[in-house]
């Protein structure tokens, strides 16, 4: 167990080139069972960074793209009815995985900012009155709960004060950002 930690950074740094204080900060906040923000520009690799320690820790990985039409069904999933079954089945949204990058959630309507609270603060989802858990990390992770990196640009205060730690993906040294 003492060298999953270093395995898992070591891994992620196999990816993200040059982000090893990123890198620590995010598996600093996972370890102490938070959520991680990370506001940046496009294009730092937050993205990236997300597949990444997903893969470290053999998790599944889920992406909500948050635009002003996205509805609280979008992330958290819905019922639908089976017409074949006679019946409503559930359609798990990307909630419903180990590692949720929650891209520019600024951007989308307060209701459906608070579907992802309730991911965040309850570890469940609620759709039509029923409550759903929501998957820990797999066994290969040393902590028990769920971790998002989310929001390239400015989060509502609501919405990043149930987060452990809050950085920027900064560029790796003698790189400059933006465009080229």
């Amino acid at each position: 167990m003492s060298n999953v930690l270093p395995n898992i950074k070591a891994n992620i740094q196999n990816v993200l080139v040059g982000q090893e204080e990123t890198i620590t900060l995010l598996l600093t906040g996972l370890l102490a069972g938070g959520h991680v923000l990370i506001e940046d520009v496009p294009g730092m690799g937050k993205t990236v960074l997300a597949r990444a320690l997903a893969k470290s820790v053999d998790g599944k990985f889920g992406r909500a793209q948050f635009t002003p039409d996205l509805l609280p069904s979008d992330v958290t999933g819905l019922n639908v009815y089976d017409q074949r079954a006679g019946e409503f089945r559930f359609q798990p949204g990307p909630a419903f995985c180990n590692i949720l990058l929650a891209d520019e959630i600024n951007r989308a309507t307060p209701r459906t900012q608070s579907s992802l609270l309730e991911c965040m603060a309850e570890r469940q989802v609620t759709v039509d009155g029923e409550t759903r858990p929501l998957e820990p990390p797999s066994s290969s992770s040393p902590p028990k709960t769920r971790w998002r990196p989310w929001a390239p640009t400015p989060c509502p205060r609501p919405s990043w004060t149930g987060s452990c730690c809050a950085f920027p993906c900064r560029p790796p040294a003698g790189r400059r950002s933006g465009p080229f």
